[in-house]
């Protein structure tokens, strides 16, 4: 098989992982299976980088700096000692990182200088986590006897956007990543930084949220690999959050469809974006556990494999807010929810659900940390004869599941588990597809929402699919 294999920041959180995650992917090197490896950077480093970059603009305290780059300095050289077992490539791998953070030490004191950040030096900072990251992988590879070469994202031909921190990749990108990764595959593993492209001009860019899962994406579908595997801390994607079901279980198989709806009602396995190229492209996408190799974990993949629980997963998003607007000026007046929104936009205020029950009213969420800038500014831009209020201490809960299209009762059964919990059902939304409905609750009700759904439709039973 030809696989592109991606590794989160938990997974090569230090030299210890990296060497877990080197050893592994000689497993599938060994028998024969093709791998590009995406690495993002060591756990915690990019907030780190961003944190400096953004007190050197307001403070200039270039102190900090130096203190940070001798933290940081201290562990990726303790990563390399652990991970790579060869003195010699060891001994390459310091060199090549002593420049690189040379060179961020002196980006990071011309910011305090100046005291400006902007986006693509933004972009530049954050970059550096997955750029050190990348030779220490690579050389754990080469160090167990396996030929490896580290290529930033735009070296292995991801040119993007101008869209400093949330760039996409051009059309030519897949046929550059073709013509530069795949003559050496099958002697070779290719490892690529996660995260970051390069525009035109040759500037870096960051793909935005799950940037490294987005770069496997767009890798597999470059190199057109059998399937994209990310492997992450989890079992796959769960039925539920474990923590609050202890019997949640693994899903074996889930539509793409199905993993978006769930990734936009809280679940934060896949990010929708970054499954867009591979969906489009019907490459299978398989969530793997770091710690659990040989688990098959969850494959997403085109067609909505429908089993016999109609409901395939509970969801739910926490930390948002519930936003009414009411007015009777709404009444039989066209544009006035798109002056709403366009409000809402103009802000970069994203909303979350919506839900209108009369032409006089709409309700929908946003994030806790968008309530107060949404509430000053829908009251600034509507009027006075719009009654404005928001609520915060609630929670969103979601089924998912694409037997729920056209099939009866769905609904009832929902409102049925919450109502025998005493769970009060603020607002109700229900997607297009039917493929999910959202009810929100009380905050401190949420866990016991989510608790009562999984057993109501009897998630913790094996999956089984419909002939």
């Amino acid at each position: 098989m030809k696989i592109v294999m991606k590794f989160g920041g938990t997974s090569v959180g230090d030299g210890k992982k990296i060497c877990h995650v080197a050893e592994l992917v000689k497993r599938y090197f060994d028998k024969g299976d093709q791998v590009v490896l995406v690495t993002s950077a060591l756990a915690g480093v990019t907030d780190e980088l961003l944190e400096i970059a953004g007190n050197g603009c307001e403070h200039g305290k270039v102190t900090a700096v130096t203190e940070f780059i001798a933290s940081l300095k201290s562990q990726h050289f303790a990563a390399v000692n652990d991970a790579v077992s060869d003195e010699a490539i060891k001994a390459g791998v310091i060199e090549f990182l002593t420049t690189r953070i040379d060179e961020l030490e002196k980006a990071l004191i011309g910011i305090c200088y100046l005291g400006e950040l902007t986006a693509r030096s933004r972009d530049n900072i954050s970059s550096y986590g997955e750029r050190l990251a990348a030779p220490i992988v690579s050389g754990a590879i080469s160090a167990l006897g396996i030929p490896s070469k580290y290529y930033t994202g735009g070296e292995a031909g991801i040119i993007t956007t101008d869209a400093f921190g949330g760039a996409k990749p051009l059309p030519k990108s897949y046929d550059l990543i073709n013509s530069r990764l795949t003559p050496d595959l099958k002697n070779s593993i290719q490892v690529v930084t996660g995260f970051i492209g390069e525009n035109e001009e040759g500037s870096i860019t960051t793909l935005g949220r799950s940037g490294s899962d987005y770069t496997a994406s767009i890798l597999g579908v470059g190199v057109k690999a059998d399937e994209i595997w990310l492997w992450k801390e989890v079992d796959g994607i769960m039925t539920t959050n474990p923590k609050i079901v202890p019997s949640a279980r693994t899903i074996q198989y889930i539509s793409y469809q199905e993993a978006m709806e769930l990734s936009s009602l809280g679940a934060e396995v896949l990010h929708p974006r970054t499954i867009e190229p591979s969906m489009k492209h019907h490459i299978p996408v398989r969530v793997k556990s770091t710690f659990k190799p040989d688990f098959d974990g969850t494959l997403v993949v085109s067609e909505n494999i429908k089993s016999k629980n109609v409901v395939k997963a509970v969801s739910m998003i926490k930390k948002v807010s519930l936003i009414n607007v009411s007015s009777a000026e709404m009444v039989g007046y066209i544009g006035k929810v798109a002056g709403i929104f366009t409000i809402l936009a103009e802000k970069n205020v994203g909303v979350r659900l919506i839900s209108q029950g009369s032409e006089s009213s709409i309700s929908f969420i946003v994030n806790d940390s968008d309530s107060a800038k949404t509430v000053k500014s829908l009251k600034a831009g509507l009027g006075d004869s719009y009654k404005i209020d928001s609520r915060s201490d609630i929670a969103v809960t979601a089924v998912v599941g694409a037997g729920m299209a056209g099939t009866p009762g769905v609904a009832r059964r929902v409102f049925t588990a919450l109502g025998k919990e005493n769970i009060n059902i603020i607002m109700i939304s229900q997607g297009s597809s039917e493929y999910n409905i959202s009810c929100v609750v009380s905050s401190s009700d949420v866990n016991k929402a989510v608790a009562a759904l999984h057993s109501e439709f009897e998630l913790d039973k094996p999956d089984t699919k419909n002939k």
